[in-house]
């Protein structure tokens, strides 16, 4: 009866979207943070007088959804936590060719002719400062004996940037698996996606999580928990947000109209106000941005089975 009854409530949810979408100017999908898009969809519509219908939700189920729908599409917009959505969309010929005026300020590898970013977030290390542990400079550190079991990580298989992260630490000659051996060993827990990964941290249960995504510790911080944000000095990964027009997109014109207004002064601004960095390197944030950071990158010829496998082994046993 649950099974049953849950059915039911993810096909009224379902109608109800396709009911929005059909009185609507414009459909846009989007991964979080959570309310962004409704303030973007918002700021739109007092702009232009277009209304927006939104679905929000976590990368998979947008994918999901695109894919349930692909019979009959429904989204205009995506708007993804994963660069890859872009970059694979693309290859697949699924994307409208548009450049934004407004992304004249993107720098070049956070743009093509068919996407663009929306904002960046990065990975770090968040701590309780009630923890009592001391600050950590560097990766290296959750794995000294201060931190015994009091670390928690986002799963790699769960999370994009999480695995962007561990790709690119492995492949640093002065890093690699043995930093993971390590945390293991220190008794590291990898107990699910970023949320997950987080929580037990806020509750007090563990002291840091390595691999945090940024904007959700800042928006943590912003409520008042006891948590700080510190990027590594060797270096992090960012996560690009990207967003694309769909080619089957019944509203062409629209859609554009809303990728240049996210991409306006008023657009990066919200974004900013959530606590991701602006696509626009002319806008600015009330947090560090890709200019304050040590970034790593990660070789796109990296076999992502191969590195999940191995990770997966490591942590078999916690």
């Amino acid at each position: 009866m649950k099974t049953f009854a849950k059915f039911i409530s993810t096909a009224a949810m379902a109608l109800a979207l396709a009911g929005a979408a059909q009185a609507a100017d414009l459909t846009v999908y989007s991964a979080g943070p959570g309310g962004l898009i409704e303030k973007l969809a918002e700021g739109f519509k007092a702009a232009t007088g277009k209304e927006v219908a939104v679905f929000q939700a976590t990368t998979g189920k947008v994918m999901a959804r695109l894919e349930a729908e692909q019979a009959s599409p429904v989204a205009d917009i995506v708007i993804s936590a994963s660069w890859s959505t872009a970059t694979d969309f693309d290859k697949d010929g699924m994307l409208l060719e548009y450049t934004s005026p407004n992304a004249e300020k993107v720098p070049d590898f956070l743009k093509s002719n068919t996407y663009v970013a929306q904002g960046i977030s990065a990975l770090a290390i968040a701590v309780n400062t009630k923890s009592g542990v001391p600050e950590p400079k560097d990766w290296s550190d959750l794995a000294k004996p201060e931190y015994k079991d009091l670390v928690t990580m986002p799963d790699p298989a769960s999370s994009g940037s999480a695995y962007e992260l561990v790709a690119a630490l492995t492949a640093d000659q002065n890093i690699g698996w043995a930093l993971f051996e390590q945390l293991q060993e220190n008794g590291m827990i990898v107990p699910g996606a970023n949320a997950a990964a987080l929580n037990p941290v806020l509750q007090g249960a563990r002291a840091a999580v390595f691999g945090a995504v940024d904007y959700q510790s800042f928006e943590q911080i912003e409520k008042g928990e006891t948590l700080k944000v510190i990027f590594p000095t060797s270096g992090t990964v960012i996560a690009p947000r990207p967003m694309m027009i769909l080619k089957s997109s019944q509203h062409a014109d629209t859609a554009k109209a809303f990728i240049d207004y996210v991409l306006s002064d008023e657009g990066q601004a919200a974004v900013a106000a959530a606590w991701l960095m602006p696509a626009r390197s002319d806008v600015g944030a009330e947090r560090p941005l890709m200019s304050d950071l040590k970034l790593l990158s990660v070789d796109p010829a990296t076999d992502r089975e191969a590195v999940l496998k191995k990770f997966a082994e490591i942590f078999a046993s916690n």
